[in-house]
């Protein structure tokens, strides 16, 4: 426990000089923890495991070799994206593994949200080991854990239970053969984002929509089938691209579709049509401990309902989630 506690003396990094003393103290730990060994990196893409990315290339440079494992729940062209910037644009040592089928396959009539995390967590672990395994030297894993995926996997209080367990930390087997590489372990999410800053990466990239590690997987809701996620993909994909649009995919923090896995009666081709509804969420927060709604104008909300119902198959309705963090959580598993 203790070691999983933000030290109280510990300083909020608010300005590019904290940053830069974090960054110094941060490489310094890396490179004793390390030594000569190399380390193998979970990079999905997201902002905190490219910032953990940039800071220890500075650390140990090519002892580091990134992962990025496509499990299937990705977003429309999420994948690609990150081969693109990270193989290419960045020349980082990325080895990319389609792993689809293999997730898929495990989590095929789980329904329960943490037996869903722990079950992409532990198959997280399995897809790193198999990978070790082709390479030397591989001693460590070093993840993208931030401070509130501990506090709210963790029980804080006696009697308090844990709100979920992120893929990350209670999603971990018990028997982890790798040594844990977390650098970003006792940040808030503003504070990576200065982290981020101080390292020189891209303010897009530094700022880009915050997305779970278990993926979609936490917002297919219920046990997962593929024709509801290929439906969620579209759906949020068409979200994304219309935020975009209108000028919000830059005010709000975390906007997403879920897609729960109930069905209720439409109307198409003046038929019967039974479809899943989409559910849209939208939020701001500073910490990701709390959060607030963002007002989505109507003329929005509008288009995207239009767009959605005409354009992805087996959804007919789409709703608007109202309610802020707590009493909900941002993601809804």
């Amino acid at each position: 426990m203790e070691n999983n506690k933000r030290p109280e003396t510990m300083e909020r990094i608010t300005t590019k000089a904290l940053a830069d003393k974090f960054i110094e103290e941060q490489i310094a730990e890396v490179r004793a923890q390390v030594g000569d060994k190399k380390v193998l990196l979970a990079l999905s893409g997201g902002v905190d495991s490219s910032v953990v990315a940039a800071l220890l290339i500075k650390a140990i440079g090519k002892q580091l070799v990134c992962v990025h494992v496509n499990h299937g729940l990705m977003r429309k062209g999420e994948s690609e994206a990150v081969i693109e910037t990270f193989g290419k644009e960045l020349d980082a040592n990325l080895i990319y593994v389609d792993a689809t089928d293999r997730f898929l396959d495990l989590l095929a009539g789980v329904s329960e949200p943490e037996s869903k995390r722990k079950i992409i967590g532990a198959e997280f672990i399995n897809v790193f080991a198999d990978e070790a395994r082709k390479l030397e030297g591989i001693a460590y894993l070093a993840q993208g854990t931030i401070y509130p995926d501990i506090l709210e996997s963790i029980k804080q209080a006696e009697g308090k239970k844990a709100v979920k367990s992120h893929h990350n930390v209670g999603g971990l087997p018990e028997d982890l053969q790798f040594e844990l590489v977390e650098p970003l372990k006792f940040l808030f999410k503003d504070e990576v984002r200065v982290v981020g800053e101080a390292l020189g990466l891209p303010h897009a990239m530094v700022y880009r929509q915050p997305f779970p590690g278990p993926g979609l997987g936490v917002r297919c809701l219920g046990a997962i089938t593929r024709d509801r996620l290929h439906a969620l993909r579209e759906a949020d994909a068409i979200l994304r691209e219309e935020f975009d649009n209108f000028g919000l995919a830059g005010k709000v923090w975390q906007y997403f579709i879920a897609v729960p896995d109930m069905k209720s009666v439409g109307v198409k081709d003046d038929s019967r049509y039974e479809g899943w509804p989409a559910i849209i969420r939208a939020v701001n927060t500073k910490d990701a401990m709390t959060a607030t709604i963002e007002e989505v104008p109507y003329e929005v909300l509008h288009k995207v309902t239009n767009r959605i119902t005409n354009e992805v198959e087996g959804i007919n309705r789409v709703l608007f989630d109202l309610t802020p963090k707590p009493t909900g959580t941002i993601e809804w598993e």
